[in-house]
């Protein structure tokens, strides 16, 4: 259990600690919980939220506590998440590469179409007013917490299952989509799209000075003089460099500063083979990108711990139809939609599944990804205004509620294993 023990306690561990002093503070000392949530560090900042004028016009930022964690320091963690599904996708043995992730990404579609039909379902249900009230979130069940349902998943298949791996591949690209949904229907500010241009120069241009050009230079000498004297001498810098552009070039477009990184993290010099997702190998790559990473893995865990702690601290007075829609989305949609579309995909088109893994394991890991957790969280806050009520319910914070409550998740897998027959391979 070392190895799963180490994967929470650097993605989640920390991150429960925060949401768990949030749940208690908010509602023992509300006042003093949202003073310190939105406590400003910076007005007139040249990085914030933006403060607008009657026409639309930003007149300046304000840089709050909740702004450098969720806007700005948690664009590490997303650029954690990116080097995964990057390496997954290029690499010659990468997890997301050729046929055989073709059923776990067709499942994946089944993990977002089908908790955001439900959604959409109950809302129109409730009625007009909350309808109107919560189907801008729409996309906050899509998400899969990856650490959590790996943790899980072991612990309901068994560490030799290839549901493991399927179910991992299957989380992944989950919150790869989480991260383009982000991007597309979450502006966080009118859209300037002209200013991508210089996130994509600032990507293009260290790629080609830092990476591409010194070993186009390097070419038939064994030696590699000047790729080894940019990885000695300049690092990771050009690319710090390059990150803290594309970051403020996001922000001013309008676009989720979170994801600023994200342009540059592939452009970054990478592992030439994959060893998998979580790959115990990856700790003796010397390679940069792994270098980057296990340099911000411990910063990582405390911005974390600060995402829960500013996130989560919700009054449990705030429970209700949203709540219950969240949760109901990912409980009954995850299942459905990954069930459906992985028998689709194995089945009709003839694609099968791995081997050693039956049909009646779909709703099983379907029930696992329902534990949506972090990125439901970060999509909770981002979709709703905190303002917006319903009836005397805050949205955003009910929501967020359905999030907290996607845990229980474990619970029903831990149950629906044996009732579906799932034969666990330690």
């Amino acid at each position: 259990m070392y190895r799963i023990w180490n994967i929470i306690t650097t993605y989640s561990l920390m991150l429960i600690g925060g949401a768990v002093i949030a749940l208690i503070w908010a509602n023992t000392a509300n006042d003093s919980y949202h003073h310190l949530v939105h406590l400003v560090l910076w007005d007139h900042a040249p990085i914030g939220a933006a403060n607008f004028a009657a026409d639309g016009v930003i007149t300046h930022r304000t840089l709050t506590l909740h702004y450098l964690v969720n806007d700005l320091l948690m664009a590490f963690f997303f650029a954690i998440a990116a080097k995964e599904v990057w390496e997954a996708i290029i690499l010659d043995e990468g997890s997301l590469r050729g046929k055989k992730a073709l059923t776990p990404l067709i499942a994946t579609a089944g993990g977002v179409v089908g908790p955001v039909a439900v959604y959409l379902a109950l809302a129109a249900m409730m009625g007009a007013a909350t309808f109107s009230a919560v189907a801008g979130g729409w996309a906050v069940p899509t998400a899969t917490d990856i650490a959590f349902a790996y943790l899980v998943g072991r612990l309901v298949f068994g560490a030799g299952h290839p549901a493991v791996g399927f179910l991992l591949l299957l989380a992944i690209a989950d919150d790869a989509v989480g991260l383009i949904i982000l991007a597309l229907f979450y502006p966080s500010a009118p859209l300037a799209p002209e200013w991508l241009l210089v996130s994509a120069a600032a990507a293009a241009g260290v790629f080609v000075l830092a990476n591409w050009l010194p070993r186009r230079l390097d070419r038939g000498n064994q030696a590699r003089p000047r790729s080894t004297w940019m990885r000695e001498k300049l690092s990771f810098w050009p690319y710090a460099i390059a990150g803290a552009i594309s970051w403020y070039a996001f922000q001013e477009a309008g676009i989720h500063p979170a994801l600023g990184l994200l342009p540059v993290v592939l452009t970054i010099p990478h592992a030439d083979r994959g060893f998998g997702i979580f790959a115990e190998e990856e700790a003796h790559q010397t390679d940069l990108l792994n270098t980057i990473e296990h340099g911000i893995k411990a910063p990582v865990q405390l911005v974390l711990f600060l995402f829960g702690l500013l996130n989560a601290g919700v009054e449990f007075s705030a429970i209700g139809s949203p709540t219950w829609i969240v949760l109901l989305a990912l409980l009954i949609g995850k299942p459905l939609g990954i069930t459906l579309f992985g028998w689709i995909a194995a089945v009709p088109m003839r694609l099968g599944l791995p081997e050693g893994m039956r049909l009646n394991d779909l709703p099983v890991m379907g029930i696992v990804a329902a534990i949506g957790f972090t990125v439901a969280l970060f999509v909770a806050s981002v979709a709703f205004d905190p303002n917006v009520m319903l009836g005397d319910i805050p949205v955003q914070a009910a929501a967020k509620m359905g999030a907290l409550f996607s845990f229980g998740a474990a619970v029903l897998a831990l149950i629906a294993g044996p009732l579906f027959g799932v034969q666990k391979k330690n």
